[in-house]
């Protein structure tokens, strides 16, 4: 099934999901996909690749009492995060554009990319720090069982509502539904190839739906600090926002272990809808 995702945010669809240091593979290129915003979003322009649910605690530093807010976890895509904190107790929606697709269709696409991903990842291995998750080996397997765990709550859970197919800058929900809003290696890490003014946007629209905003990581793929960090920071600090680099007790792309927090003073959460 194709869905066709039209203007410039279709980049960010593309690239969703795709892994950290994806360089040069059969793959498409980010020049190919930036020359055809326009083209229907299809499963095969996409490299599933989740992350568990320890790894999103500490990307996002998150405590016992953000685990009981109402979580919004923007650009998922098969990460665990969501099937293992339902089964917690706790409340989260998570939205992305591979939830167009059936459980069949994203498990066979994760098992026809796993190996350029893992044949990627020793080729490219010197940009990572082998800590707490040990080998390339292990990598493998942690990622791996967060997304078979997926892909077992995926049904139930998008009948549930909370898997929801969709993407930023344009989020399907009320202002002020959740309290806090989650975006994990999308915005800023593609810096290159999404502009400032979309990465405003898509920040804008976050805060619109919840009070509290996380971004991890704030480096490109080459391991630079994003140029729109600064930028977002000047356009919302006038608007009342508390805008703060943290650091966080997770690092495994090298130097990639702080997240930016933006909070909503009630000034600027209240004002219509916007900010």
């Amino acid at each position: 099934m194709d869905i066709a995702f039209a203007g410039k945010s279709s980049l960010g669809v593309l690239l969703r999901g795709v892994w950290d240091y994806l360089r040069e593979s059969s793959l498409p290129t980010t020049s190919q996909i930036h020359e055809k915003f326009d083209m229907s979003f299809t499963l095969d322009k996409v490299v599933p690749w989740g992350r568990s649910y320890d790894e999103y605690l500490r990307m996002f530093a998150l405590t016992e009492n953000d685990l009981s807010r109402r979580i919004l976890g923007c650009g998922d895509g098969p990460a665990s995060f969501n099937a293992e904190l339902s089964q917690r107790g706790g409340q989260v929606v998570s939205i992305d554009p591979i939830y167009v697709f059936d459980v069949d269709q994203i498990n066979s696409r994760i098992a026809e990319t796993y190996e350029t991903v893992m044949a990627q990842t020793r080729n490219n291995q010197h940009e990572f720090v082998w800590d707490a998750i040990s080998s390339v080996e292990e990598l493998g397997r942690i990622r791996m069982t967060a997304m078979a765990i997926f892909l077992k709550d995926f049904a139930a859970g998008k009948q549930a509502g909370r898997y929801i197919a969709g993407e930023l800058p344009s989020l399907p929900f009320a202002t002020g539904q959740f309290d806090l809003a989650l975006s994990s290696h999308f915005l800023f890490l593609y810096s290159e190839h999404l502009s400032a003014e979309f990465h405003l946007q898509a920040l804008r629209e976050m805060l619109r739906v919840a009070q509290e905003v996380r971004v991890f990581p704030l480096l490109m793929l080459g391991g630079s600090p994003s140029p729109h960090i600064s930028f977002v920071k000047e356009q919302l600090a006038p608007d009342g926002f508390s805008i703060k680099i943290e650091r966080v007790p997770y690092e495994f792309q090298k130097g990639g272990n702080e997240m930016l927090v933006v909070k909503a003073s009630n000034m600027a959460f209240k004002r219509d809808g916007t900010h």
